[in-house]
């Protein structure tokens, strides 16, 4: 019984020596995984990328905005000067108006005294001249969503490379803490990359649908005035 007693109190002399010598995993931060020197130069330009997403996204919101809103009575009121016969008050109110449709009728104003068909044509162009300059820039959203998650994925294979050779360079240094520190340090880089790429490919598929939206009234639009100008014949 006493040697019984004797290695219960030797068992709990030794037990927080064992606690205290476990091996402690250092935490890291997403911060320092982001910025680490070996990953630098696939994550800069990948910021770079989202910088320039984010800022074309907004300007091209903010004008896609201004081009959709438009005045209530605004055909209406083009309706009542054509046909009074005030196409310069007709003319000067498209002016006052900024927004693609205002811009398509002035164009179908000026034409008026000349054939129906010339007309429409040179509404129909004026149509894909506005709808040009909303798509203008929209390419380069579809670009960095299909080039940034390949970027990432590159980062992440030259990283693997690199710590796989440093791991064959010197072989009797090797532990597997270091081969897995090098490893998820960096995927990283793929991680920042789809994130990127999935921002960039909402943002182009945003605007797409409100140019989609904007193509639809100035079609809209062309029908009304066309519709228009036959009550006029």
């Amino acid at each position: 019984m006493n040697h019984l007693v004797l290695l219960q109190a030797a068992a709990a002399e030794t037990m927080p020596v064992v606690a205290n010598t476990a091996p402690q995993v250092e935490e890291t931060s997403y911060f320092k995984l982001v910025f680490a020197l070996n990953s630098l130069w696939i994550m800069i330009p990948l910021f770079l990328m989202l910088g320039f997403a984010i800022y074309l996204f907004i300007k091209k919101l903010l004008v896609l905005s201004r081009a959709s809103r438009e005045e209530y009575n605004f055909m209406n009121n083009i309706r009542d000067f054509v046909h009074d016969g005030k196409l310069d008050s007709a003319v000067a109110l498209c002016k006052g108006t900024e927004n693609p449709s205002a811009r398509l009728i002035e164009k179908g104003l000026s034409r008026i005294g000349r054939p129906l068909d010339d007309i429409r044509t040179a509404v129909e162009n004026e149509g894909n001249i506005e709808v040009g300059r909303l798509e203008k820039g929209v390419s380069a959203l579809a670009t960095i969503a299909a080039i940034a998650p390949m970027m990432g994925f590159l980062g992440t294979v030259v990283g693997m490379v690199s710590a796989f050779h440093n791991m064959a360079a010197d072989p009797n240094n090797f532990n597997i803490g270091t081969l897995s520190s090098g490893i998820y340090t960096a995927m990283i880089t793929t991680v920042a990359g789809l994130i990127v790429g999935v921002l960039a490919l909402v943002f182009h598929n945003l605007i797409v649908a409100k140019i989609s939206n904007v193509m639809y009234t100035l079609e809209i639009r062309t029908t009304e005035f066309m519709d228009l100008l036959h009550e006029n014949v």
